[in-house]
């Protein structure tokens, strides 16, 4: 896409130009029209709670952009020579379901017959075109705040192995299926300078895109990183996805760990996530307030992993 040379209205406001989560579009002067799409292979063995996720993840670029999610359209890749009808069912309802749960209007969608199994959402979303929030825009100052726990890559790896304990599935499975809805709504009320939501990219790759070359560096306390349960584990053992060493490729030598982090946990900065959590900058001085009201609101994970300051050329440092 980078080679395509896309002209570009006065009305974009969210191109392609810095690997924002979503396209933001002008329609008035009090809405803008934010649109993505995401869909994947199966995360888990359940349909229905594969749907679930894949939704949630599809959602999640709307509520990193500041704005709500009102439609979505299903894009389904189904091997009918593979599995029954059935499974498509639960994997619809389980999106279904989600969608309910977010207020999103189901207007319906596109299927084609496929070797692999593949599903997920083109959503539209809206805000006002002067609170879009973006993934460029960090301040000397800033502190990093982080909603959801880090893991799931290295988790469904060594789930997929037999390999992870059994006690580790259900906060994996929570984790993805929670809606950053409630997360986005808190930042209304904060003076937010950049945000993003932690996909495949992981935390790292995640940091990178947001990173310009304006002078700042981003340190990161990989102590105070928010894990799943599992995930620690897996990383000794080593289950790491392949999407891991491909973010490690992607950051390069942007990054710098501190040789006293352990291996596990800068796996764990790299770890591509489904459905993961809000990465928000916003002033150090605002980023107490905003954690301890993420917690009233039930978004228990979150905590502040990270700080940026000046520097004489851009980096992330994880110390």
């Amino acid at each position: 896409m980078r080679r395509l040379s896309i002209p570009y209205d006065d009305r974009v406001i969210v191109g392609m130009e810095n690997s924002d989560d979503a396209g933001v579009y002008r329609l008035t002067d009090d809405i803008a029209l934010i649109n993505t799409v995401d869909f994947f292979t199966p995360i888990v063995d359940d349909p229905f709670v594969f749907g679930q996720i894949a939704v949630a993840n599809g959602l999640s670029d709307v509520y990193a952009m500041g704005g709500r999610p009102i439609t979505a359209m299903n894009i389904v890749c189904f091997p009918t020579g593979v599995f029954s009808l059935n499974v498509l069912g639960r994997i619809l309802e389980g999106g279904l379901n989600v969608l309910k749960e977010a207020g999103v209007q189901l207007l319906g969608g596109h299927s084609v017959e496929d070797d692999e199994l593949k599903y997920g959402v083109a959503v539209t979303g809206i805000c006002h075109p002067d609170r879009v929030l973006k993934n460029r825009g960090l301040k000397d100052g800033d502190a990093l705040v982080l909603t959801k726990p880090l893991g799931t890559g290295i988790i469904g790896t060594a789930l997929k192995a037999g390999e992870s304990d059994s006690a580790a599935l259900a906060p994996f499975i929570e984790t993805m299926r929670t809606l950053n809805r409630d997360a986005a709504a808190v930042l209304e009320g904060f003076e937010v300078h950049a945000c993003t939501d932690i996909t495949g990219f992981g935390l790292m790759g995640h940091l990178r895109e947001m990173l310009a070359d304006d002078g700042l560096e981003v340190s990161i306390e990989a102590a105070r990183l928010p894990l799943l349960p599992g995930a620690v584990e897996g990383a000794a053992l080593g289950f790491v996805p392949g999407g891991l060493y491909r973010n490690r490729d992607h950051v390069g030598p942007l990054c710098a760990i501190d040789p006293n982090v352990r291996r596990e946990l800068a796996d764990i900065a790299f770890d591509p996530q489904t459905s993961g959590g809000l990465l928000v900058a916003l002033p150090a001085a605002e980023s107490e307030g905003l954690v301890e009201e993420l917690h009233r609101r039930g978004v228990k994970a979150a905590v502040r992993i990270g700080a940026v300051t000046r520097s004489q050329q851009p980096a992330i440092r994880l110390l």
